[in-house]
């Protein structure tokens, strides 16, 4: 079976090809290929891949398939890994018969890749970054749009060239270890504050621990630059009746 290269648009076509048609043995592979270019097409527009291409090949089985009276189904049996699918041709009826195929695949898309070397947690910018046609079969979190990035710190250094994931990248700290901050505490329509040191790093909604000016230690959520809020509020003092 020769590879199919199918562009997301023209699989999308094929989807609304009937499950289930009549055919002879030996078109049992190409109905196949279809299949699996069609549950491309659905995992690719599922996780947002920006212009995904697919080579589809059906590997070729020296098991025999008697014929079918009956229209043959194509069910997918398992497409976690697009190098190695199966599928399943199944002929129903008493005197049926289900015939499993393997698919190897491979998908590219359009991916986000460093311009130049990063540095552990540097803010990404414009110029770090860069579009790409990568390989993406093995990769579930590749990032499709600069949008996506810019903004973000690398948990660690990036080489040049490096497939952008967005486990690799998280939002700057807004707050950092040593740094004086504001503690803000508000309930209802009251609102105190004091000075507070943080001595953890965090960014923006994360929790840190943090010294109040009176020494003691508490959990608290970074609100913005300089400023966290305690995590604990104690409840509301009920007044007496």
């Amino acid at each position: 079976m020769p590879i199919q290269r199918l562009a997301a648009c023209a699989a999308a076509v094929l989807i609304a090809a009937p499950a289930a048609a009549q055919a002879p043995p030996a078109q049992l592979p190409a109905r196949v290929q279809q299949a699996a270019s069609e549950q491309l097409a659905r995992q690719a527009a599922s996780a947002g891949l920006v212009a995904p291409l697919f080579d589809v090949e059906v590997v070729r089985s020296s098991r025999p398939v008697a014929d079918c009276r009956q229209p043959v189904a194509i069910e997918a049996v398992d497409t976690r890994q697009a190098a190695r699918m199966r599928f399943a041709a199944v002929c129903p009826g008493a005197d049926g018969w289900r015939h499993e195929f393997v698919v190897r695949a491979s998908v590219t898309a359009l991916v986000l890749v460093s311009a130049a070397e990063v540095p552990a947690a540097r803010v990404l910018e414009a110029a770090d970054v860069k579009l790409e046609r990568r390989d993406v079969s093995a990769v579930a979190d590749s990032i499709g749009t600069p949008q996506a990035a810019l903004g973000l710190a690398a948990k660690r250094q990036l080489r040049a060239g490096e497939l952008l994931r967005s486990g690799q990248l998280a939002a700057p700290p807004l707050v950092k270890r040593g740094d004086a901050v504001r503690i803000v505490a508000r309930r209802e329509q009251v609102e105190v504050s004091m000075a507070g040191e943080a001595l953890d790093a965090a960014a923006h909604g994360a929790p840190l621990r943090v010294r109040s000016a009176n020494g003691s230690v508490i959990r608290a959520r970074v609100t913005g630059a300089g400023t966290v809020e305690p995590v604990d509020l104690p409840a509301p003092t009920q007044s007496p009746p």
